[in-house]
């Protein structure tokens, strides 16, 4: 389901990077680097493999979550929440919540790898 939806929304799926950081400093650098990422003219290639890891970051979320969870998910980023505010929304354990900090992490580690191998104009 929320598979679904950000394949619908790609554009969603990459102005909502996944931050669990409420440092206003930090949110102000990726509202910046995510202007930037949309400013980039990404070859195909570039944007299949960064579509790649975003759906892995979906799916690998989506098994954490329960059912009703993932369709409170799915309310919360069609009200307008980024990811990260959608995801602080929920009532997670710890044990889950820092299992989704992690997959998180893992997925723009991921974009970051990919990104430093595109040549700038």
């Amino acid at each position: 389901m929320i598979l679904a939806f950000i394949l619908c929304f790609p554009k969603i799926t990459i102005a909502a990077p996944a931050i669990f950081n409420a440092n206003p400093t930090a949110t102000i650098s990726q509202q910046i680097r995510t202007r930037i990422l949309s400013d980039i003219d990404l070859t195909p290639q570039f944007r299949q493999k960064l579509q790649g890891v975003r759906q892995r970051r979906n799916r690998d979320i989506q098994k954490v979550l329960s059912a009703s969870e993932q369709t409170q998910l799915i309310h919360n980023l069609r009200a307008g929440d980024r990811l990260p505010q959608a995801l602080d929304k929920l009532k997670l354990s710890p044990d889950r919540r820092e299992m989704i900090k992690a997959i998180v992490k893992i997925s723009e580690l991921k974009t970051k790898a990919i990104l430093s191998g595109y040549p700038l104009k």
